[in-house]
């Protein structure tokens, strides 16, 4: 059977293909599911056209991002943490709070999985902080922990 993949689905087909599977898998599952639909001549124009259509969203979404990682690029975020011997936290400061602090300066929503860091900053001082907006677009700040008075 001829479907027109609506989504990706890793191993058998980016969305905008037309591909032919298994008349069970695309009736059980990829139908139902809303993964696919049936590659009909009236629903192969209309997915075309919404590809055109998506190429030209995909092209604002990426001046969008680009705007947005300027805005990001070389920020400061200051934190304030209860630190013990050797500049050690009490706690730690995590992706969710570097998201929470550089979204209220900057004015614009940022996910804390965006926020590249491997785990919770432990230690007082300056770290650099990757945000990964896309794959190649990764602006830097400056996370700085500062003594609580």
């Amino acid at each position: 059977m001829k479907v027109i993949f609506l989504k990706d689905i890793p191993g058998k087909g980016e969305a905008g293909e037309i591909k032919e599977v298994a008349k069970g898998y695309a009736r059980n599952f990829l139908l139902p599911q809303g993964l696919v639909l049936a590659a009909t001549p009236a629903a192969i124009k209309q997915v075309k056209s919404e590809l055109r259509k998506g190429g030209v969203q995909e092209v604002l979404d990426e001046a969008k991002l680009v705007e947005l990682a300027k805005q990001i690029e070389g920020q400061e975020v200051h934190f304030e943490a209860r630190v013990g011997a050797g500049d050690r936290l009490f706690g730690s400061i995590t992706a969710a709070n570097i998201a929470e602090e550089l979204s209220q300066t900057i004015g614009s929503s940022i996910d804390r999985r965006k926020i590249d860091i491997d785990k919770p900053l432990h230690q007082a001082g300056s770290h650099e902080v990757a945000v990964k907006l896309a794959k190649d677009l990764k602006p830097r700040i400056k996370v700085v922990i500062e003594k609580k008075a």
